[in-house]
């Protein structure tokens, strides 16, 4: 079946884009053929630094949403990636809920998985609370724990979602910390995660020899968590 990608979060900063173009890297350094999509009219992160493999998509809009399902029903077996922005997740979900898209996916061939990107703070838990409570195990969750806000994340454990997103079929990985001033490098220049890790001095980037590697052992670790959510859910 296509899969398609949906990296949400709702929030802005807890790390969408990032994880967007962590898998984008992931499909590339892997030969995988994939299709972007980017609904950030203004900070597109998928379309600054993948511009050969997205395209815009607008988030208010049915027919643009619809190319994403129609896309993936066309190109069979070829992933597809929403890098979502913040504060759409409301008109997502009524474009899934009006479309009939849960109870349509078989018959198109295609499986939905929605990343649930949370920081450490209520916000994302809430989110979270709202996500089971509406589709109840019916779409492909991947909570995606991202510590660059902290990597407690007791508000999550003591609510006991985690545990009932689980017990639906939900996945959950770990997103590391990548040091500020190094991310800020790779922004900064729209440089790739490939580009910051193996172009000379890092590329644009200008990144040193121990901040080249700590990218390298990091995006290593974090292809470990986001391989496994690119399979068949068992």
């Amino acid at each position: 079946m296509t899969q398609i990608h949906l990296i949400g979060g709702e929030k802005g900063g807890v790390g969408k884009s990032v994880v967007s173009r962590l898998l984008a890297q992931y499909f590339i350094d892997r030969g995988v053929p994939f299709v972007g999509f980017d609904t950030d009219k203004s900070h597109g992160s998928l379309l600054r630094f993948y511009s050969d493999y997205a395209s815009p998509v607008v988030i208010d809009s049915y027919d643009s949403l619809d190319r994403i399902v129609e896309t993936a029903a066309q190109q069979a077996g070829r992933p597809v990636i929403v890098d979502l922005a913040a504060q759409t997740h409301q008109f997502l979900v009524q474009w899934i809920e009006d479309s009939g898209l849960l109870d349509l996916k078989e018959d198109l061939g295609i499986s939905l998985h929605y990343w649930h990107v949370m920081d450490a703070g209520r916000d994302s838990v809430d989110l979270l609370r709202e996500l089971l409570d509406r589709f109840s195990g019916r779409l492909n969750l991947v909570l995606v724990l991202n510590e660059v806000r902290g990597s407690g994340f007791e508000i999550l454990s003591a609510s006991g979602l985690r545990e009932r997103a689980e017990a639906l079929g939900a996945r959950v990985i770990r997103l590391g910390r990548l040091q500020d001033t190094t991310m800020q490098k790779i922004d900064a220049h729209s440089a790739s995660f490939w580009a910051a890790v193996n172009a000379p001095g890092g590329g644009e980037a200008g990144l040193g020899l121990l901040e080249r590697q700590r990218v390298k052992v990091w995006v290593k670790r974090a292809y470990q968590e986001i391989g496994p959510m690119t399979e068949p859910a068992t």
